[in-house]
């Protein structure tokens, strides 16, 4: 694939290509034509237009994390390929290297095409519906003395962040949640799936009351049952497995505020994964424009 895609012009036709279909769109007033005006310099096209309806000038970087970017799109398509092939993801430190630009620029690249992995469509879950809630962070006991925290076995959030989530049908839906109670879990279920579906869940007492609305198994864990009638949530389990070996494996560490976007990171790779790499690479340049700058995302907020 990069082969063809080997310089600046190639990778500017096909994001054109995939965004565009060949009749660029301004952004400005939305006017979708072939006749906006070319406009060179020194006789040379690089991808500078001219609104033929509202005049202003765009390119089809504007309104996509490419825009104000001094990055070549060679390298913004090399790191998207990377991150999204690889089943764990990659780090800054081994981007900056392979892209040879600063750590700092390879962590806000891989930011803003994570901020890209979130789910554009909201799905509604039917059918049979997995639900699991998990909690991600270090070990208590590996901390220091000074900064450990006492009574926080079982599920308290003192020292880690909890994560539910809900999985049907091969795709997987996740949020960061802040507490795993009853009122909590139940809301998000009953905004994702539709009444009258299937839930299973283990025996937490937070999905109690679920029948009223839903088909309710209990898988109950902690009497060594792991099936009832065919149903389970090995597949749920399974991908918060995923989620952790990577964070554990590559991230090593995340903070709670950025936590949301390394499970929408996983979710994204998880919910394509039946895709080629070329295919996940083009959806991710055609879902690159929801774009995250830098005050947002080191902002406290």
């Amino acid at each position: 694939m990069f082969d063809v895609l080997s310089n600046e012009e190639e990778c500017r036709k096909h994001l054109e290509k995939l965004r565009w279909n060949d009749e660029p769109i301004c952004p400005h007033c939305g006017s979708q034509r072939k006749e906006h005006y070319k406009l060179k310099n020194k006789g040379v096209f690089n991808g500078l237009y001219k609104c033929k309806d509202c005049r202003n000038r765009f390119t089809v970087r504007i309104g996509t994390i490419f825009e104000s970017s001094h990055i070549p799109l060679r390298k913004w398509f090399l790191a998207i390929y990377l991150f999204s092939s690889h089943k764990k993801g990659i780090s800054s430190i081994q981007l900056h290297k392979d892209l040879d630009v600063t750590q700092k620029t390879a962590w806000f690249m891989l930011s803003r095409i994570r901020y890209c992995f979130s789910s554009k469509i909201d799905f509604e879950f039917d059918g049979i519906i997995q639900v699991d809630e998990t909690f991600v962070g270090g070990l208590n006991l590996n901390k220091n003395k000074s900064k450990r925290v006492a009574k926080s076995q079982g599920r308290s959030v003192k020292t880690k962040t909890p994560v539910f989530g809900m999985l049907s049908d091969g795709l997987v839906y996740t949020e960061v949640v802040p507490n795993t109670k009853g009122a909590t879990l139940k809301e998000i279920i009953r905004a994702k799936a539709k009444e009258g579906s299937t839930i299973v869940s283990d025996g937490w007492l937070g999905y109690r009351g679920l029948s009223k609305d839903y088909m309710h198994y209990i898988i109950e864990h902690n009497k060594g049952i792991f099936k009832k009638d065919g149903y389970h949530t090995n597949g749920i389990e399974g991908f918060w497995s995923q989620l952790k070996r990577g964070i554990i494996g590559v991230y090593h560490v995340t903070s709670p505020k950025h936590l949301h976007r390394y499970c929408d990171e996983f979710a994204y790779r998880y919910n394509t994964r039946h895709m080629s790499d070329g295919e996940r690479f083009n959806l991710s340049l055609v879902n690159s424009d929801d774009r995250l700058t830098y005050k947002e995302l080191i902002s406290n907020q």
